[in-house]
């Protein structure tokens, strides 16, 4: 029997090529995001480009509660989740004074609390079973504050933390968890969270999702707690170690504001 994998954010970016590598490598899929159309056509695609059964569960985890729900539809199709991915996540730009205060408190259900909520109803099967992995898809913005995109920087920073946590937690108990800190990526979310004018969304190179998610499913793979994929991005993830705040501060706002 083929394992299990639910994947948020699945209908397009790095969620969407995390479901076309876990489908290419004989895992049956739950799939969850918000639009149906687009999670009934990659159901039928992988169905009919791997063989492997698709779950879709169309919903909005942005909405309190909505991951008991997911849970309720896992249990009554009496599926075991063997594999994890939290990816599903949302930003805003901007000041914070300015900013539609509904959005962040949107952002922070989502990028912290969904993923909690369904890293909690899911690690007792896996601890019990004995196997399991789950892998939380956070940013290099965790790895420091974010002026202009502070609500969003300190969400992905909680979502390292507690991955780095819940790993030493689950030693012994064959389950892992991964934390991919991927830096800015060709998807929708770069579009539809900076203006055309920022410096950062004029980036020259951005990764690719697919070899994003590639990399991030052999860390999982390997167990490995904290995944930065790219040179650049790990020199980056490296350095605000030894960095003070006097000097990163200044810098990632130069990035993130307008030109």
């Amino acid at each position: 029997m083929n394992k299990t994998a639910l994947v948020t954010g699945a209908s397009n970016g790095i969620g969407l090529e995390f479901a076309k590598i876990l489908a290419a490598n004989k895992y049956d899929l739950v799939l969850i995001a918000r639009n149906k159309l687009k999670l009934d056509e990659l159901k039928e695609y992988l169905y009919l480009t791997y063989g492997v059964q698709v779950y879709v569960i169309a919903c909005d985890l942005s909405k309190p509660g909505t991951c008991g729900y997911v849970y309720e539809q896992i249990k009554r199709n009496d599926l075991d989740i063997d594999v994890l991915i939290n990816n599903a996540g949302i930003g805003d730009w901007g000041f914070f004074v300015d900013s539609n205060l509904d959005k962040q408190k949107q952002m922070l259900q989502l990028n912290i609390m969904a993923l909690t909520d369904l890293a909690r109803l899911l690690l007792p099967g896996m601890i019990k079973r004995r196997q399991g992995r789950v892998l939380n898809v956070a940013s290099t913005a965790a790895f420091q504050p974010g002026p202009l995109m502070a609500v969003y920087f300190a969400t992905k920073s909680y979502v390292l933390s507690f991955s780095s946590a819940l790993s030493q937690e689950l030693m012994g108990t064959g389950v892992s968890i991964t934390c991919l800190c991927p830096g800015p990526t060709a998807t929708g979310f770069q579009r539809s969270t900076f203006p055309k004018e920022v410096r950062l969304s004029r980036a020259p190179i951005l990764s690719d999702p697919r070899e994003v998610a590639q990399y991030g499913y052999k860390a999982m793979l390997r167990g490995q707690t904290v995944a930065v994929p790219g040179f650049l991005n790990k020199l980056m993830a490296f350095n605000v170690h030894f960095l003070p705040q006097s000097i990163t501060l200044p810098l990632v706002r130069f990035m993130q504001a307008a030109v």
